[in-house]
Order: C-alpha cells, then structure tokens, then sequence
C-alpha cells in the first residue's frame, strides 16, 4: 500500500511514517497544502491520510474538495483536533472516508487503513461496467451518462457499482450496508444516500437506471 500523508507537524508525521513503514505501508510526506497538490498527480496513491488543518491559504477540506472535484476517489482518512459531531459530518460530507480525531492510537489508525484499503478497487484495470448510457469506469472511478461525467463521492461512486454488478436483482439495505459501510447505520442513512445518487445519475437521463422496491430494497434495471 502506498500513502499520501499531508501532515504539518513533524513529530506526529514521523510517528505515523514510522508506524506505516513497520507495516509495510510506504508512505510520503507533504507540510503543507502546496506540497500535497503537486503530489496529488505524481502517483497513484492507494490511500491519502489528511491533516484537517495546514499552514497557509489551502487547509484539508479546500484540499479534499479540489481532489474529488478533480474525479479522484482515492480513500481519504482526516486527522483533526476538531472533534466536535458537526465538524466531523462536514468532513465526511466533503468527500472523507473515514476521520479520525487527534489525539489517537496508532494502533486504530492502522486499523483504518487497512479497512480502507479493504474497500479499494482491486484488480479492475481497464474493466468498465454499463447499463444504457451509463458507463462506470473502474480504472479511473469515473462515471458518465454518454458525454456527461458525472462526479461522484466515494461511497456513492460503491453503491453504484455494487447497484450495477447485481443488474436486475433485489438488493436489500443489508447487502448495501455490508459491501459499502462496514459499520453499523441507520436504514435511513441508505435511504438519503441512495436518493441523492439517483439525483446525480438519473435525473435529466432516460432510461433511469436506479429504481426502489418499496419495503424490500432496490433495483438497477432498465425499463423498456
């Protein structure tokens, strides 16, 4: 596994660098928002660990937001003091896959990565997935209707594919809850995710591609 580790404090980068390499996970560093942009496009990174604030005009949520708005879906981890619930939601509403506040153990922040790199695309180099004009591209985690890219979060970007590979099957909140949480949610929380992926890929397109079985689950099909 190879990290992307966007941390300004030099006591706690090395600590983390440290841990990672005793793992076997190579890790590179970058100070500052700058440092972490021309890093961005140097490699293809299997998971980024970002500090919530950095020196300088570019702090991590601006950063997350230019790396998601770019299309990458690179699993991203924060590191912040700010601990409190609502800062923590704004977080994972940037586009974070996990955040975990400071101070820590490094012992569950290995755990994490692990967790994450458990839910990174493994050996799809080249595959695409479609359905109608829909294309998904598994290389790039890129999603288009025709000529249309549609830029999605990470978690969305799996509920999609998980939707696609089981086209024209029943599947239910706990098949979504397994593949792509991994913890424990409110039924609600697949509800609203759901509906706002189906805003992104099936509003203003036909066919729509995502449908609700009402008390049993969902469905990707394509209605004739």
């Amino acid at each position: 596994m190879h990290c992307l580790l966007i941390e300004d404090e030099a006591e706690t980068a090395n600590t983390i660098v440290t841990a990672l390499s005793g793992v076997g996970i190579s890790a590179t560093q970058a100070g500052s928002g700058a440092e972490a942009m021309a890093l961005f496009a140097a490699r293809g990174w299997d998971v980024i660990i970002l500090d919530r604030l950095l020196p300088g005009s570019r702090d991590g949520l601006s950063l997350l937001t230019s790396l998601r708005q770019s299309g990458d879906v690179t699993p991203v981890l924060i590191l912040s003091a700010l601990a409190s619930l609502d800062e923590r939601v704004r977080g994972l509403d940037s586009g974070a896959d996990d955040y975990l506040t400071k101070p820590f153990a490094l012992e569950e922040l290995l755990a994490r990565l692990h967790a994450l790199g458990r839910r990174a695309p493994r050996g799809d180099d080249g595959i695409r997935l479609e359905m109608a004009d829909l294309t998904l591209d598994l290389r790039t985690r890129r999603v288009s209707r025709g000529d249309v890219l549609i830029p999605l979060q990470p978690r969305e970007f799996r509920l999609l594919e998980y939707l696609v590979r089981h086209r024209d099957q029943v599947v239910t909140r706990s098949m979504l809850l397994d593949a792509v949480w991994d913890v424990a949610v409110d039924p609600q929380v697949i509800d609203v995710q759901i509906s706002r992926l189906r805003h992104k890929v099936d509003k203003g397109f036909s066919p729509a591609v995502i449908h609700t079985l009402r008390g049993i689950g969902y469905m990707a099909r394509i209605e004739v």
